[in-house]
C-alpha cells in the first residue's frame, strides 16, 4: 500500500517539521492477517530536515532503519571533530530515491480545493478534511483491488 497516508498530525504552519515525526510514528499502526497491529515499519524516508540528532537515536532504539541524507552541517561538524565525530550515517541513495512516493502522497490530498488552500480556518475542521480525504484514497484503493 506504498503512497498512501498512514497517519496524520496537524502540526502550526510555522513549526519545524521535524520534532514531529516521532509523534507521527507513534500514531502508525498496520494490521496484518493475523496478530496484533504492526507499529514498527522496516525503514523511514525523509527530506534533512529530518536529519536530527533525537529523531535518528529514536529509529535506532525502535530498530527503524533511517533513509534520511546528513546536513551538510552535521557532515562538517563531524569531520571537524575528526575521529572523536563519529562514523558517517548509513545512507541508501536507491532507497532514498522512493521518496517521491510520500510526496505523491502529499499531491493526491492536495488535489482537494480546501485543503490545498487551506479555506478552513479552523484546526478542527481542518483536519477533518484531511481524515476525510486520506479515507477516500483509501476506499478508492480498496474498492479497485477487488
Amino acid at each position: 500500500m506504498a503512497g498512501m497516508p498512514l497517519a496524520l498530525l496537524l502540526t502550526p504552519g510555522q513549526a519545524a517539521d521535524c520534532r514531529h515525526l516521532i509523534p507521527v510514528l507513534d500514531k502508525i499502526w498496520v494490521s496484518g492477517p493475523v496478530g496484533r497491529p504492526r507499529t514498527r515499519p522496516g525503514a523511514v524516508a525523509a527530506d534533512k530536515a529530518y536529519s536530527s540528532k533525537a529523531n535518528r537515536s529514536y529509529l535506532r532504539r525502535r530498530r527503524i532503519t533511517a533513509v534520511i541524507p546528513e546536513k551538510a552541517d552535521q557532515q562538517a561538524n563531524r569531520k571537524k571533530k575528526g575521529s572523536a565525530g563519529g562514523r558517517p550515517v548509513a545512507f541508501d541513495p536507491g532507497r532514498y530515491k522512493q521518496r517521491n512516493t510520500v510526496e505523491r502522497c502529499f499531491q493526491k490530498i492536495k488535489t482537494w480545493r480546501g485543503l490545498a488552500t487551506r479555506y478552513d480556518k479552523s484546526p478542527q475542521s481542518y483536519e477533518a478534511g484531511l481524515h476525510l480525504r486520506a479515507s477516500i484514497m483509501w476506499l478508492k484503493l480498496l474498492t479497485s483491488t477487488t
